[in-house]
């Protein structure tokens, strides 16, 4: 295992390692933070024996782990959430030859797992840790990516358990002056991305486009360009909405309570000063990739 780093969120210090260039982050770091180090390996346990965690933590093996055993990991999900089913993660890794998380014992030891799999675990324990724990973990990438601390690619981060990061600084592009909420016939036939964006950033791709043609000939949309704050609260959005079409609730019932979940994040993110200074930074690259564009 590769020399531990630190990142600190909210005033506890979770470790981060590497393992084939890929980031590994300290359950049981994460777990003492919110609920302390006595209850650290149970909270691990708990998440662990849900069906819900089985499935993602069994379809992120599948996708990047071809030694990994899949008849083993049917027999977990078959038999998670019964009274009965107790599994640890030294028992996944064992019996599924998974690579997602593992546990070390010793000194530095603990239950460690890829990021993906990590901001998972983090939405578990609460929403707001989960955000600042990927507010912190982009600030270390940046700094371990680039020796000047102002240029870090957020996209690579996510992409993988999210499917792509996607925001802009909308504020910067000139919009269509559109009722998203009162256009009943628009909001039955969006689709899931759309309805994600005019949650998000208030307009539809196709809207955006045909306002901003330079950059669509290019082959840019809206979901090309960051801003720090609003990719957390993306990240979070698409789990909340993937969660809440498997419960097969309605369209407009998801769309209104998203947005109040957008509202409530970015107030939680704007209110933070070290988050704050974070968007300086963001600005600033924004600023430099739209310079760029235009050579």
């Amino acid at each position: 295992m590769a020399k531990l780093k630190k990142i600190e969120i909210e005033n506890k210090i979770v470790s981060i390692t590497q393992i084939n260039n890929e980031d590994y982050i300290c359950l049981t770091d994460m777990a003492k933070a919110k609920k302390g180090d006595n209850r650290a390996a149970d909270i691990i346990k708990n998440w662990l024996r849900t069906r819900t965690t089985i499935e993602f933590i069994g379809t992120w093996e599948k996708l990047y782990n071809p030694s990994f055993k899949v008849v083993e990991f049917d027999n977990f999900k078959s038999e998670a959430g019964l009274p009965t089913f107790v599994l640890s993660p030294k028992q996944w890794t064992e019996k599924t030859n998974a690579i997602g998380i593992f546990s070390k014992s010793g000194r530095y030891g603990g239950t460690y797992a890829h990021r993906d799999i990590a901001f998972e675990f983090g939405a578990a324990i609460s929403a707001t840790f989960k955000l600042f724990l990927i507010k912190e973990y982009q600030r270390f990438k940046s700094i371990e990516s680039n020796q000047y601390n102002l240029e870090w690619d957020v996209k690579r981060l996510l992409s993988k358990a999210n499917y792509h990061i996607q925001t802009d600084a909308v504020k910067n592009y000139i919009l269509p002056e559109k009722d998203y909420e009162k256009d009943k016939e628009w909001l039955a036939y969006a689709e899931e991305a759309d309805l994600l964006n005019v949650v998000l950033f208030k307009c539809t791709a196709k809207d955006w486009r045909d306002v901003n043609p330079e950059h669509a000939k290019k082959k840019l949309n809206i979901r090309d360009f960051a801003s720090i704050n609003e990719l957390a609260v993306l990240s979070n959005i698409e789990s909340l909405n993937a969660m809440m079409i498997k419960k097969k609730i309605e369209k407009p019932d998801r769309f209104k309570e998203l947005k109040e979940v957008v509202e409530y994040q970015l107030n939680v993110l704007d209110d933070n000063n070290a988050i704050k200074a974070l968007k300086k930074l963001s600005d600033y690259i924004y600023v430099k990739k739209q310079n760029e564009l235009k050579k």
